[in-house]
């Protein structure tokens, strides 16, 4: 379903099409909404200048969680390496 954007909205916004797309894709994708290549899809970018266009806003391509920690320390542990 394609998402329409009024001229009017995009005026107020004082965006073109092509900007609201890159910023809906970034914001979607520093929420965790999307995957960076959706995301880029979105943006109308390829992979790599999706990404160039995170680190121009220093939005993190990649996100270590807590749970993610925990889990490698839980397999160092196992693995007799902690």
């Amino acid at each position: 379903m394609p998402l329409v954007i009024p001229d009017e909205t995009l005026r107020a916004a004082g965006m073109k099409e092509g900007e609201a797309k890159v910023e809906i894709a970034c914001r979607w994708f520093d929420e965790g909404r999307l995957a960076i290549g959706h995301a880029a899809c979105l943006a109308g970018m390829s992979k790599a200048e999706f990404e160039r266009e995170l680190e121009r806003r220093d939005i993190p391509r990649y996100r270590y969680t807590e749970e993610m920690l925990d889990h490698d320390v839980d397999v160092l542990k196992k693995l007799g390496r902690w």
